[in-house]
């Protein structure tokens, strides 16, 4: 059986491996709107009088919005209802959102009612009956509703035979609207008071009042009718489509919109291949400085993670975005660690037994339990992004899963298969050198032999940490956080233009234009030319269109490359969950880790985390950077890399005090510390090339989320050889683990009488 482990090993690798590069061949990848370009809209219902928002009535009305999305003619669009009161309207190159808006969020609460007489000023309506003005503003009570949209059968634009140049819409009634229409016909035949007049209401505005004609009143109604209105052609068209789409059972209103420009979509994906590219080159070389020859297979491995990730995101038919594209390229990253765990541990074993296949074996073994407990880590992190964001970051959640299971598939699988390949050629066999495996190197040489005692000041560890955090609330309270109209409501604009502009002068213009709070400043564009962003408040989009015409009037020519509006309300939900996110992702961790660990290091971990992501958010708010959907979706991996570098280091000291019974805490701390660090700054320098590579052509948005992950990277590898192990000797003394004994605190030093040292001792 342990002959055959291997052979199934690479059979497993192969299968994968085909199975992935036959989907990414036969089965093109579902991109989101953010990359292909085109608009999202997200509705949410509303209640009234008469019905409650509810998932059945939102699945009511997502089928009529079906039907206006059809009669748009817009191609492939997608449509989905989120929840009890969502729908998700996705409308492939559509990059003006006007018309769109105006159709598909139309509330068209159409509904037919008797004039009952003129209205008098202060009149009160009884139930059912409605006060509204007629065509030439004159006021009148109307009685009940007797028919509804849901009573229209057809409806269609025409022209009477008799009114060269008039355009009506006709209308067709069926089922309960048939009855419901004699019975309004007979009533305003039959009331004078009225003018035998009958009133049609879109959203309670009276688009048209006839007469009842005298033929009309012997004829009983029939089944049609026209409504007139001095329409133009458009107008009664689109009258014609809201109709014949149907009424909305429940009012609609546009919480979300989100427009990219499919040249902006085009760049994000060149800049996120060049990334990656050049990121996994760099790596490569670094690994096989590193590791020679099993850092070669490594790199070889970590090649088909690119066809393994992909080959998973068609298969499951995820859609691809751009926070996405930054997702599968930092689990490249995830990658490089569980590889560089693997071969710092088998070149411990070697030193022990001098046996090359046996020591990548046993690498392989004992690194398992730290990478999967870092792994599943970053995976909650990941699952929290799924649920609770919205819009392009969702994506990010899904590729980082996809991506993380793709990346321990090729290091633990693809990587070993290659790597027990090549130490069992006899060329290496007789150069052990050159395997990378029989080499300790001078650095870890350093620290076993003289490395310094770092668990000797944890107490100044600590209080450095506490200094930073207070200097980080303080730019937090100073300066105030840069929150991007996710958390805030609000829209932003961006424009790429013909000619090189003056950002002054555009603000000038759109403050001239009526937006005097505009935020206006230039942002990345296609890596080629420099773009201008506006930030304003909730606005509509015919006031877009005029903060498009500002711009062009200084810049010449404009082309909106991207435009995202976001509601006050699901601002402060956004705002909301990222806060509830966060909580969460510590409180999920932190069960994990107790359960995996004790209390007191879960504890410790999470402080140390919650530290890292402290020191992150403010230096951003010194800086003044933005704190939108993209930074939640780094700082939720950053959760999950800081915590995946304190596991590996706390996995040791697990590992220790099996081993090391009877010596002191803070001895074997150190010296897991001491054995780590090699794996952890090889781990993070191979991450950072990844990173830097995309902070340097992965656009504006994804320049800032490279930024956060390197500050996170960076701070978190001291938080983990500093911070985390501080706290875990604090805890770990005060609280120590005795299963003979109840806890007791004494005198670090003290002995008790069978020789072991209770507080500060490994027991």
């Amino acid at each position: 059986m342990h002959q055959r482990a291997p052979l199934w090993r690479a059979i497993a690798a192969f299968a994968v491996l085909a199975a992935s590069l036959a989907f990414a061949y036969f089965k093109p990848a579902n991109l989101g709107l953010d990359l292909e370009g085109g608009t999202q809209i997200v509705l949410e219902t509303q209640d009234t009088d008469r019905v409650k928002a509810d998932a059945e009535s939102t699945s009511r009305a997502l089928e009529v919005i079906r039907g206006r999305v059809d009669a748009l003619g817009v191609a492939e669009p997608t449509l989905a209802q989120s929840g009890d009161r969502r729908i998700i309207v996705e409308l492939p190159g559509v990059t003006d959102p006007r018309e769109a808006a105006e159709v598909i969020g139309q509330t068209a609460q159409l509904s037919f009612h008797e004039v009952l007489r003129p209205a008098q000023e202060g009149q009160k309506p009884e139930d059912g009956q409605v006060v509204a003005n007629d065509e030439q503003g004159q006021p009148l009570l109307l009685g009940p509703t007797l028919v509804d949209g849901e009573g229209v059968s057809d409806a269609e634009a025409a022209t009477p035979q008799q009114g060269v140049g008039q355009w009506v819409v006709n209308v067709n009634f069926a089922g309960e609207g048939r009855t419901g229409w004699r019975d309004l016909v007979a009533a305003a035949c039959a009331n004078t008071e009225g003018g035998n007049r009958v009133a049609i209401l879109l959203d309670e505005d009276i688009i048209s009042s006839p007469a009842v004609q005298p033929d009309l009143c012997r004829s009983g109604g029939g089944n049609s009718t026209s409504i007139t209105g001095n329409f133009t052609q458009a107008q009664a068209d689109d009258l014609a489509v809201l109709i014949k789409g149907g009424a909305l059972p429940v009012p609609v209103e546009v919480i979300e919109q989100r427009t990219v420009g499919a040249t902006l979509g085009d760049a994000a994906i060149d800049a996120s291949i060049e990334a990656g590219i050049i990121g996994i080159i760099l790596t490569g070389l670094f690994i096989v400085l590193v590791y020679r020859v099993v850092g070669l297979m490594a790199t070889f491995a970590l090649a088909t993670y690119a066809a393994i990730s992909y080959g998973l995101l068609v298969w499951l038919g995820a859609t691809l975005t751009l926070p996405g594209l930054a997702g599968f390229v930092l689990a490249i990253g995830l990658a490089i660690d569980a590889n560089v765990l693997v071969f710092e541990r088998a070149r411990e074993e070697y030193e022990k037994n001098g046996n090359l296949h046996t020591s990548l074996t046993t690498g392989f073994n004992k690194a398992w339990s730290a990478i999967l407990d870092s792994n599943v880590t970053t995976v909650l992190a990941a699952a929290l992004l799924f649920f609770l964001a919205s819009g392009p970051v969702k994506g990010f959640g899904v590729t980082l899963t996809i991506g993380t299971i793709a990346s321990m598939f090729s290091a633990l699988v693809v990587a070993r298969v290659l790597t027990e390949f090549a130490v069992k050629r006899s060329f290496l066999k007789k150069r052990p050198g050159l395997t990378g495996v029989a080499s300790t190197g001078p650095v870890r040489k350093w620290l076993n032999e003289r490395g310094p005692n770092l668990m000797r000041r944890s107490g100044l560890w600590i209080g450095l940490t506490l200094v930073v955090a207070g200097v980080s609330i303080s730019g937090i309270l100073l300066r105030g956080l840069n929150l991007g109209v996710e958390f805030t409501g609000g829209r932003i604009l961006e424009f790429s233009t013909a000619q090189a502009v003056d950002v002054q002068e555009v603000r000038e213009a759109v403050s001239d234009a009526g937006f005097p709070r505009a935020v206006v400043q230039e942002s990345s564009g296609d890596g080629q030319s420099e773009n201008v962003s506006v930030r304003l408040d909730d606005i509509t989009n015919d006031e877009a269109v005029e903060v498009e015409e500002a711009v062009e009037s200084v810049a010449g020519q404009a082309t909106k490359e991207r435009d995202e509006l976001i509601g006050p309300s699901l601002g402060k939900e956004l705002r909301d969950k990222a806060l509830i996110a966060f909580a969460i992702a510590i409180a999920a961790q932190m069960v994990y880790l107790a359960w995996r660990f004790r209390w007191t290091y879960a504890v410790s971990a999470q402080l140390s985390m919650a530290s890292v992501v402290l020191t992150v958010v403010g230096i951003f708010a010194w800086w003044g950077k933005p704190i939108d959907g993209v930074f939640l979706a780094a700082v939720l991996s950053i959760i999950g890399l800081a915590v995946n570098d304190t596991i590996v280091v706390f996995d040791r000291i697990r590992e220790h005090t099996g081993e090391n019974r009877g010596r002191r805490l803070r001895d074997v701390v150190n010296e897991a510390i001491l054995q780590t660090i090699p794996r952890t700054v090889n781990t993070g320098l191979g991450a950072m090339f990844i990173l830097a590579a995309l902070a340097f052509l992965g656009g504006d948005s994804l320049t800032d989320f490279a930024i956060a992950l390197l500050l996170g990277l960076s701070i978190g590898i001291l938080s983990t050889i500093f911070t985390a192990s501080a706290l875990a000797v604090k805890l770990e003394e005060r609280w120590p683990h005795d299963p003979d004994k109840k806890p007791k605190v004494v005198d670090k030093y003290a002995q008790i009488d069978d020789g072991r040292n209770t507080d500060g001792a490994v027991v």
